[in-house]
């Protein structure tokens, strides 16, 4: 592996935490009387958050993400082989089924501990399919988990998505085809903290699939690959922005047949789609900047001394338009009024 590659891959071990422990740990023994013994408690069926936390593998999390990302905008799935600790369900490895669709459903039974899935370009989340099949696996074989990848964002934001949770996090749009899923069955599953782990045994395997990764890496970019998502997105946005002013017209008429009151709940519903449309229109700008950054770095390294200058003046380009984007939000905080937030979403057109 070159010098680059092998920083690279360091990179992403350091980025998602994963932790280093001896191939001889306690991890690696699989006890089948323990492991019957607990199965035969079921712990769970007192506890419905028996559950704490699941440790997954680097090399299952790279086989995940690969597969995720090879089915484009297609959803694909596997299964997860694995083992429970306590109130710890971990993830030892994972196999692609031959299988994708937009919906998938899965009625097999194998002998795994859970099952993945990919949502791209739509989040970290579970569909009313999703929650159907869950369901399914739980009812023949506990305990069950789900795993949903989103190879799109992940990639697009160039770090590991992380799923909303009860306290404040991540900011993510929602597509309206997808937006009367979301949340609905929010209350029937939770989230687990994650943790990362990797032996010395893995490494010659994470070489092998890394050498592929990273050429593919440097080959490409994720503004070409993610073209599709990233007009979808802008689609999806004008779709918002269409309501929110159809919304505000609503409130017009409304005022004037039924007084201020009225109104005044229409306005506050159409400012708070027009500020969700500006979060989308943020979030879908950096990421495009992200991705431009990206080709901007590869030119600076490869082709610094035949294209210094340009790229210095791109550099200087790109980071007064992170500076103008990372100021949008504030136009939520501060409230302006409708045609402030329009003049500053159009700003955006360009990029």
């Amino acid at each position: 592996m070159s010098s680059q590659s092998n920083i690279a891959l360091n990179n992403w071990l350091l980025t998602n935490n994963v932790e280093n422990i001896s191939s001889v740990d306690e991890i690696y023994r699989y006890d089948r009387k323990q492991q019957q013994d607990m199965l035969a408690a079921k712990p769970w069926d007192k506890d419905p958050h028996f559950f704490k936390e699941i440790r997954i593998s680097a090399l299952a999390l790279l086989k995940m993400v690969t597969h995720a990302r090879s089915g484009g905008h297609l959803e694909v799935m596997g299964l997860l082989l694995g083992k429970v600790d306590a109130n710890t369900m971990v993830v030892m490895d994972a196999f692609a089924l031959p299988v994708e669709g937009t919906e998938t459903r899965v009625n097999r039974l194998e002998n795994a501990i859970g099952w993945y899935h990919s949502h791209p370009g739509y989040g970290c989340w579970l569909s009313g399919i999703d929650v159907s099949t869950q369901m399914l696996n739980q009812n023949f074989q506990e305990p069950f988990v789900a795993i949903v990848v989103d190879p799109v964002r992940t990639i697009s934001a160039g770090k590991g998505y992380k799923p909303p949770n009860e306290e404040p996090s991540e900011y993510q749009t929602i597509p309206l085809n997808k937006v009367e899923d979301f949340g609905v069955h929010c209350k029937q599953y939770y989230a687990l903290e994650v943790s990362y782990f990797k032996s010395s045994l893995d490494r010659r395997l994470l070489d092998s699939l890394w050498n592929k990764y990273w050429v593919s890496t440097l080959s490409s970019s994720s503004l070409t690959t993610n073209a599709d998502y990233t007009t979808g997105q802008v689609s999806d946005l004008s779709e918002k922005l269409e309501q929110a002013e159809n919304s505000l017209g609503r409130a017009a008429l409304v005022g004037s047949g039924i007084g201020v009151s009225g109104s005044s709940i229409e306005e506050r519903r159409s400012e708070d789609r027009l500020a969700k449309a500006a979060r989308d229109a943020t979030k879908t700008s950096i990421e495009a900047l992200h991705g431009l950054l990206a080709q901007v770095i590869k030119d600076r390294l490869f082709n610094q001394s035949l294209t210094g200058k340009r790229t210095a003046a791109a550099l200087d380009q790109v980071e007064e338009r992170l500076i103008f984007v990372r100021k949008i939000p504030q136009i939520e905080q501060n409230q302006l009024q409708q045609h402030q937030i329009l003049h500053s979403l159009s700003q955006l057109q360009p990029l």
